[in-house]
């Protein structure tokens, strides 16, 4: 059966989608161009064609699943309820014990970005627009007398870091972490951080 023809960002659409499911199977450093064309049945050129390298494609890859994380970021929170609801929903949702995926993708991106400027420049973008983001709902929160946070900007760092670090002990050591127990430190973190017992 004949493949469909597909625009240039429906075919740059399906080979992210598949280098990003391949980057999880096997690993920036393993995965290969061939690996992104064999998963689609396509030829290795016309990977090359969209992307020039391997490199290139990887990069793009990690900013395609970026977009879809963003995304659902902006839709937690922009649902019209409290500050409060939202900023739960969202830190709820990202945290390793949520229902967002990829974590195994995004410690991978860290390990290599340490090495590839163009993934850290998708990386660290990524991690500003989520502190940002974060930040901005803290803010409507202390403006609208929901709970007290005299700087929104660390608290935001402060919380990502931790779930950061919480999705590195759950995904690269199995059992270090029960998932009950992570998830109470991050509703602890969140109650600790808007002084949720000094709300008015």
């Amino acid at each position: 059966m004949a493949r469909v023809r597909l625009s240039v960002p429906e075919r740059r659409a399906e080979l992210l989608g598949a280098a990003v499911e391949q980057i999880e199977a096997r690993g920036v450093a393993a995965v290969r161009i061939a690996d992104v064309a064999t998963a689609l049945g396509v030829s290795n050129a016309l990977v090359l064609y969209h992307f020039s390298t391997k490199e290139k494609l990887v990069a793009a890859a990690f900013a395609h699943a970026a977009e879809g994380d963003l995304a659902q970021l902006r839709r937690l929170l922009g649902r019209r309820t409290s500050a409060l609801r939202r900023l739960r929903a969202a830190v709820r949702w990202y945290a390793p014990t949520g229902r967002a995926k990829g974590w195994r993708l995004w410690i991978e991106g860290w390990s290599v970005a340490l090495r590839e400027p163009a993934l850290r420049e998708v990386t660290g973008e990524l991690d500003r627009q989520w502190k940002a983001a974060l930040a901005e709902v803290i803010a409507e929160g202390v403006a609208a007398g929901e709970f007290v946070c005299p700087d929104p900007t660390a608290t935001a760092l402060r919380l990502t870091a931790l779930l950061d670090g919480l999705a590195v002990q759950l995904t690269s050591y199995a059992g270090a972490v029960p998932r009950s127990r992570a998830q109470e430190w991050v509703d602890e973190a969140l109650a600790h951080e808007l002084n949720l017992d000094r709300a008015p």
